[in-house]
């Protein structure tokens, strides 16, 4: 089973990323669930979400302690959230940044992959430019690095679930795709 754990701010869109990387799972022959966990529910204020997918049916309907991936839609969640809690070995951490992704404290424990998601969705026009949209500009970059699911069936999903815009997402989608960064604790790659 494969279990991953999404950070983000109210109105990042991490509840609508999971369901789509959950649908695209789906649309790959694997069962899949999503589903978030909120604290104070206003925009802002740090949210969570989980996927989990298997080739066989999930009874587990519990939130991720152990995530094999996570993905952490603002940066500065990193400061007060300890993303890596439980983070498996060789786990993933896709983190929306324009930083380079050995300048992260925990790059020497895990693999981290790193996408100017914000630059990005601004240049789609999704959002604002103070307030932009990356839950399916994440998505692309978690595709790339993970190679758990294909990025057709990431496009898919969006143009299935997004109602608003979904060219202009597919589009930024595929660009995060082509423009992740991402360094291994074991090749320095």
């Amino acid at each position: 089973m494969i279990e991953i754990r999404f950070h983000g701010r109210g109105g990042q869109g991490a509840v609508v990323a999971s369901n789509i990387l959950a649908s695209a799972f789906f649309a790959e022959g694997k069962w899949a669930q999503a589903f978030p966990s909120f604290g104070g529910e206003r925009r802002g204020a740090p949210v969570a979400a989980f996927v989990r997918a298997d080739g066989h049916e999930i009874a587990i309907r519990s939130n991720i302690y152990r995530p094999d991936h996570v993905v952490v839609l603002d940066a500065s969640l990193i400061k007060t959230i300890d993303v890596t809690a439980g983070l498996k070995e060789n786990g993933w951490i896709i983190i929306n940044s324009s930083k380079p992704v050995d300048s992260f404290s925990f790059a020497r424990r895990f693999c981290v992959a790193a996408v100017d998601a914000n630059s990005i969705a601004v240049r789609h026009r999704l959002g604002s430019s103070t307030s932009p949209i990356v839950n399916t500009v994440i998505l692309g970059a978690f595709s790339r690095v993970t190679q758990l699911v294909g990025i057709d069936a990431v496009i898919e999903a969006i143009r299935e679930s997004v109602p608003s815009n979904p060219e202009k997402n597919i589009l930024a989608t595929e660009e995060a795709y082509q423009n992740v960064s991402f360094f291994t604790r074991q090749s320095g790659s």
